[in-house]
């Protein structure tokens, strides 16, 4: 078995999960680092949490984003696992869930609580990931659904840090 240095990469390039190497600095690999850094910043938050339900939204959404970076991750075969239209479905009615327990009223200040404080973070992380894939579509094929769960995501990460604050009458308006 090898271990985690292989060495591979000294010459600055990195390999693709489909297996082509490329640039540590490719528009590709800028992607899948802003995913790993968006799910350990989740990870981050789970731990903060207050609420079950939370957490475990997190952690899903944590295996998730595993099936993301495998997708912006490949091109050549394509990732077998790849985000899918009942996906973005899943999430979208997740976000009107929540939309029907916690009414947002106008503008919110984040960070009332520690687990929504970290959760913005995240959905600030999945902002910059969802710019990062605009730009990677740009010069690459990038599936609309993909692009689509991003941006519900961001609003996913929303409401889940409002119902943290909200759990514990923390939510506050400007």
């Amino acid at each position: 078995m090898s271990g985690i240095t292989t060495k591979t990469g000294d010459d600055g390039t990195t390999g693709l999960w489909s297996g082509q190497r490329v640039s540590k600095d490719h528009p590709r690999i800028e992607v899948v680092g802003e995913v790993d850094e968006l799910s350990s910043l989740l990870g981050f938050a789970r731990i903060a949490c207050s609420l079950d339900a939370d957490r475990a939204a997190i952690e899903g959404l944590q295996r998730d984003l595993v099936r993301v970076a495998g997708e912006l991750a490949s091109i050549d075969p394509a990732f077998g696992d790849p985000i899918r239209s009942g996906d973005e479905e899943a999430i979208t009615e997740k976000i009107r869930e929540l939309e029907s327990r916690v009414e947002i009223r106008g503008f919110v200040l984040p960070g009332r609580t520690e687990g929504s404080a970290r959760l913005d973070l995240a959905r600030v992380a999945c902002r910059r990931l969802e710019r990062r894939v605009v730009s990677l579509a740009r010069e690459a094929e990038v599936s609309g659904i993909l692009r689509r769960y991003l941006n519900r995501l961001s609003d996913y990460l929303f409401m889940l840090a409002r119902t943290e604050e909200a759990a514990g009458g923390k939510i506050e308006y400007v």
